[in-house]
């Protein structure tokens, strides 16, 4: 494994992290089993930014057999459960109360970075700095449980703005080869309409992306990497916007040549992908170039791919809809329904066809995703 610095806070991390949505849903000895692989494998970096109570205490179980000082944790400020399930907040006693959460679940006296989770528009953005939750969050890096505040977005110019607060020394954001063509626009949903790419040739990094890696360079402000496979679907041919798939030694080299970037945190849901990601450490140099890929012309945008992340929650039905989401692609895109999946949704305690159409998962989603269609095709097919 090799490392890096982060930035200007003198942490080093290692080029892989581990994401939390690995995490989500397992059993403790499933959450065991994937940390001792990454750690086993020189992983050293974590992003804790569920809020769900048992799997933070699956983790935090996991991580008190390591000595503090072999692991750096970037947990969220912002991300609450509330009646069984994930919900944003923005409330100064909600925000306390989770992280409060955080530490006694993950068992830790401090965090390394503490992020401002999810801001992805000017509003949003001026509430957070302008009030009490930045506040609270400085007030526990002056206390040292935090090593140093960050951020997660998905919208350059919101990391453009957080880069030049001065206060803000890692963000978290979505990078991959295909968002890195997506021209700047405040409206992120048109950052993925099919006539965007319609046309284009690949032809290098948007200006303004450009413009984010070099002033977060130039100021010492380190980039971690979220949809470094765009949840998978740089990984399939049937699916990329380049023709052809990339595979993950390949995109993470994407990734870690991007400038100011410092760490990929891979979303591993077993050790095998653990594995597959680790496995970027030692490859050879032509295992790494994507350059060919990347030589051909998009064919399809990114408008409407469910990315995961969850941030359609909360639903009024306490639908897991990022997981429901999964499921249905994973079965379409092996043309059935495997039994596995059909046991692992049998599982789920809300199903999709408990969906009311409320629209409001559609309202949050950050990628413009048709949630209620995916719900109706996901029932149809797993007959709930």
């Amino acid at each position: 494994m090799n490392y890096r610095v982060l930035g200007r806070t003198g942490i080093r991390v290692s080029e892989i992290g581990l994401g939390g949505e690995g995490f989500e849903g397992k059993s403790y000895e499933e959450c065991e089993a994937i940390l001792d692989c990454a750690m086993q494998n020189g992983v050293n970096f974590i992003d804790i930014y569920n809020s769900n109570p048992q799997m933070r205490s699956n983790v935090g179980k996991a991580l008190s057999r390591y000595p503090r000082e072999s692991f750096v944790l970037e947990g969220h400020l912002g991300s609450f459960w509330e009646d069984g399930q994930y919900r944003r907040t923005r409330r100064p006693d909600e925000v306390k109360a989770a992280y409060e959460d955080l530490f006694a679940r993950l068992g830790v006296d401090y965090v390394d970075i503490g992020m401002l989770h999810f801001i992805d528009d000017d509003r949003d953005f001026d509430t957070v700095f302008g009030g009490e939750m930045l506040a609270y969050a400085q007030e526990l890096k002056a206390s040292g449980k935090v090593r140093c505040l960050g951020l997660s977005t998905h919208n350059t110019d919101i990391a453009l703005r957080a880069a030049g607060t001065g206060l803000i020394d890692v963000i978290l954001f979505s990078v991959n080869p295909a968002y890195d063509m997506l021209p700047p626009n405040d409206n992120i949903d048109l950052f993925f309409e099919r006539s965007t790419y319609e046309g284009r040739v690949y032809e290098g990094i948007d200006p303004k992306r450009a413009q984010l890696y070099g002033t977060c360079q130039n100021a010492g402000v380190a980039l971690t990497v979220m949809k470094g496979y765009a949840a998978g679907v740089l990984l399939d041919a049937r699916r990329s916007p380049f023709g052809q798939a990339l595979t993950p030694v390949q995109c993470l080299h994407y990734c870690l040549t991007r400038p100011a970037v410092a760490s990929v945190m891979v979303g591993a849901f077993c050790p095998e992908e653990v594995l597959a990601a680790t496995a970027y450490s030692s490859a050879p140099e032509e295992e790494r170039d994507y350059s060919a890929v990347l030589a051909g012309a998009p064919r399809r945008a990114f408008h409407g791919h469910c990315m995961y992340c969850g941030h359609c929650a909360p639903c009024p039905k306490k639908i897991d809809v990022a997981m429901v989401n999964k499921y249905l692609d994973l079965s379409l895109a092996q043309g059935a329904v495997p039994e596995t999946l059909r046991d692992h949704y049998a599982l789920l305690p809300h199903k999709a066809g408990e969906c009311v159409s409320c629209g409001r998962c559609m309202k949050n989603c950050p990628f413009g995703v048709d949630v209620i269609s995916k719900m109706k095709q996901a029932a149809e097919l797993f007959g709930a």
